[in-house]
């Protein structure tokens, strides 16, 4: 942990040198190409100007937060040269577009050439020294690595000769990969068992969790038959929402579909596995959608709340608004808020889901949950960050473990915030029992696999027109 923190460290304090001076280089040129005379006065031309001493604090957070916002310092084991010369490449000309367009493009020029000639200067000068410290960085980490002094508990999980292999392959082949294999995991207790000979045996896939937390595990390694795959996705399920690194082994199918994607060309090919469904950059900036519609959304719904406020209260006693625990991101409970549809204490004992004829609901509600307007109040769950406009739709603890005993893998929807609409709403719409919520999971997970702001839009989209249609089920 400790070498993690100084690696990080190192990554942002040459981030926050590479942005100072590229700026003091920078605002020089600048300076010395409009007057070669800047030099013989520094002190009252460069040191006394206020803009050079704002223009370097500003472009030391602005580089720092654009770096920290594309991911950059994650995963700092796990790091590529070849990506970070991509990634570095990308961020520095996307960043540099912006800093230019923001503060250079005031400044005095002989003609517009000088315009060009101040971009490449930039972008040129950030990319260089951000990426050669960087570089020296990630290989030092890297040999680290490679020598054994950094390295990460991993488990197999199989027990078969698929899975001696596999060990053999990551001794004899991957010896500098920094996997430390401290034993396997059998599928059942019939498993054949030839991997004993060489690893000490942890226990079965059912005490899967409470092994990774004694033994400190970091990767997982499934070998196993291809008859036995299906497990993968309860393996997944079981480490959902930790910081481990899970890989299979590949089949020759994978090979001939394409899914093997390898990033060194040294090690064994495996299928990395990973709970990270969006890019960094695209986690933040989600989120920050989410805050700025959501609150474009309650101005704009103002006058709505007020007709709906007086429209509950008409259709039945009790309060205006309704709330109810969900459960959200990471398995944690929260108060979804909504209009009350329905009848005051509709629910009084065990919990109970509606239907198209469920005479609970009022005749205001109905006309609510046709548009989806009593879902209007979770704007607000979005801004305190408990929900997100998009995203899987959050359920009661009570049809939860129900839906589990069926579909064990509901649980990888923990590891997304929850949202105000879905792709599961979209395409199915309100659920009346556990079965129709099984049968909506599906697109649920179809989502989590396929998440990206281009599809969050479309069901942004499709939510609307089901709004606008009164089409809601």
């Amino acid at each position: 942990m400790a070498n993690k923190k100084l690696v990080i460290f190192l990554y942002l304090l040459f981030d926050i040198l590479a942005a100072v001076v590229t700026w003091i280089v920078f605002f020089t040129f600048r300076k010395y190409h409009v007057d070669h005379s800047v030099l013989d006065n520094l002190g009252t031309t460069i040191f006394n100007d206020p803009k050079f001493y704002i223009g370097m604090v500003s472009s030391a957070l602005y580089w720092v937060f654009l770096h920290a916002f594309s991911g950059c310092y994650n995963k700092i084991y796990h790091k590529s040269r070849l990506k970070e010369l991509g990634n570095t490449l990308l961020v520095t000309f996307l960043g540099g577009l912006l800093f230019f367009f923001a503060f250079i493009l005031d400044d005095i020029v002989n003609n517009y050439n000088d315009y060009l000639l101040y971009f490449l200067a930039l972008i040129s000068l950030q990319f260089i020294l951000t990426y050669l410290p960087r570089v020296c960085i990630t290989t030092a980490t890297i040999n680290q690595i490679r020598a054994g002094k950094i390295g990460f508990n991993t488990l197999i999980i199989g027990s078969d000769e698929v899975a001696l292999q596999t060990y053999k392959g990551l001794v004899e082949r991957n010896p500098n990969a920094g996997n430390h294999v401290v034993g396997y995991v059998k599928m059942s207790p019939e498993d054949v068992d030839v991997l004993g000979q060489e690893l000490p045996y942890t226990g079965l896939i059912n005490d899967l969790t409470e092994i990774v937390k004694e033994r400190n595990i970091k990767e997982l390694i499934i070998a196993i038959q291809n008859g036995k795959r299906k497990h993968i996705e309860s393996i997944i399920t079981m480490i959902m929402g930790s910081d481990i690194s899970l890989k299979i082994i590949p089949q020759i199918q994978d090979l001939l579909m394409g899914t093997v994607k390898v990033s060194s060309v040294l090690y064994e090919p495996l299928i990395s596995i990973t709970p990270d469904y969006l890019p960094a950059w695209q986690k933040h900036l989600k989120r920050g959608m989410d805050i700025f519609f959501s609150l474009l959304a309650i101005i704009i719904l103002l006058p709505v709340y007020a007709f709906l406020t007086i429209g509950v209260k008409a259709s039945s006693k009790g309060p205006v608004l309704y709330k109810q625990e969900r459960i959200g991101l990471h398995g944690k409970p929260f108060n979804i808020f909504k209009f009350r549809s329905m009848v005051e204490d509709a629910e009084r004992d065990v919990p109970q889901l509606s239907s198209d004829h469920d005479p609970r609901i009022t005749k205001f509600g109905r006309f609510m949950r046709k548009t989806r307007l009593d879902e209007t109040p979770q704007f607000f769950n979005v801004l305190i960050g408990d929900m997100s406009l998009v995203g899987p739709r959050p359920e009661r603890q009570y049809y939860i473990d129900q839906i589990m005993e069926k579909a064990p893998y509901y649980k990888l929807l923990f590891h997304i915030r929850p949202g105000i609409t879905s792709w599961g709403e979209v395409k199915f719409g309100y659920a009346e029992n556990v079965d129709e919520m099984v049968t909506r999971l599906r697109w649920d997970i179809l989502y989590i696999e396929n998440m990206s702001l281009q599809l969050d839009l479309k069901i942004l989209i499709y939510t609307i027109l089901i709004v606008l249609k009164r089409a809601g089920k």
